[in-house]
């Protein structure tokens, strides 16, 4: 949070020194811009309805960062694909703001007495929707700025899902605008990982990751080493009692040509 602000406040310190000049016009509107995204960041951050479990797990996931790298903003249209308990489908309402819109991407419930968790998040905000078709073939009333799959990739390669991976990367190529983002994070595997052995440790090669993404039309833009672990072997179990929450993990940034 504080690398974001500060950001800022290189931006108008910058434009002090200039002497009042007026900057190009993009220039201006990207700093308008970036201002905007970090106070609806810092917003988010701050959200009183945010659970302390949450923001126990801040330190470790470092919302502020990711959501800089996502390039989250007000006004927007996202979809969280997997949103457990709604950790960042919280963040994510309250940054793009009550002209934006969120949409929870979750499975059906198991049983009528075992709803999933994000539907307990979603009527504290009035933004944000939750969809529970799955993950191969759902759909939104709109096209999206950002698909954000978080930690559940790799689900998308269990067995016991039989999902159509190549399919369903076209699928969120369709959802999104032109222009549109897609920001994938999940526990990082060794180099050359089997997919097939997924449900092994709940790790995905990031290579193979990019792959399967940019053969959907995906164009890789960024990366970000922000949860990155170098002590982590790549080789655990995600939930092993030694590594959980401390999993060496990739954070990658597509975008749908426009």
């Amino acid at each position: 949070m504080r690398a974001i602000l500060a950001s800022v406040v290189g931006v108008l310190a910058l434009a002090a020194c200039a002497g009042g000049a007026i900057p190009p016009l993009g220039l201006a509107a990207t700093s308008h811009s970036s201002d905007a995204s970090a106070s609806a960041i810092a917003a988010a951050m701050n959200d009183s309805r945010r659970p302390d479990a949450d923001k126990a797990r801040d330190d470790l996931r470092h919302p502020a960062d990711i959501l800089a790298f996502a390039e989250v903003r007000p006004g927007q249209r996202i979809a969280d694909v997997g949103p457990g308990g709604g950790y960042y489908t919280r963040l994510f309402a309250v940054a793009v703001g009550e002209s934006g819109r969120v949409y929870g991407i979750d499975r059906p419930n198991r049983a009528p007495d075992q709803p999933r968790a994000i539907l307990a998040v979603a009527p504290q905000y009035s933004n944000v929707s939750v969809v529970q078709d799955g993950y191969q073939s759902w759909n939104v009333p709109e096209q999206l700025d950002t698909i954000f799959i978080s930690q559940i990739y790799h689900d998308f390669h269990l067995p016991q899902f039989n999902l159509d991976v190549p399919a369903l990367n076209r699928m969120l190529f369709a959802r999104l605008k032109p222009g549109g983002e897609l920001v994938i994070i999940d526990h990082s595997a060794v180099a050359g990982f089997d997919p097939a052995r997924t449900d092994e440790v709940h790790r995905i090669d990031q290579a193979l990751v990019r792959r399967e993404v940019e053969a959907a039309g995906f164009v890789f833009e960024a990366e970000s080493q922000v949860l990155r672990n170098p002590a982590d072997n790549r080789t655990e179990r995600v939930f092993d009692a030694d590594i959980r929450g401390h999993t060496d993990q990739f954070v990658m940034r597509f975008r749908k040509p426009r």
